[in-house]
């Protein structure tokens, strides 16, 4: 089974990355579309969500 996920090219850059240490993209259609394994779709987007959360400043003290 397939997944279509669609992201801005920031993010997919790092999905990319992400793939290179355990492969789960099966086809990157264009800059904004890459087919997934469906099994790994939930993983891949709790991954994503922390690595985006690394990423994010937060103004508070």
């Amino acid at each position: 089974m397939k997944a279509n996920v669609g992201s801005d090219p920031a993010v997919k850059q790092i999905l990319l990355l992400m793939n290179e240490k355990e492969s789960f993209i099966i086809e990157d259609l264009d800059d904004h579309h890459l087919v997934i394994k469906a099994e790994q779709e939930y993983r891949v987007r709790k991954e994503l969500e922390a690595e985006l959360e690394k990423n994010t400043y937060s103004l508070e003290s």
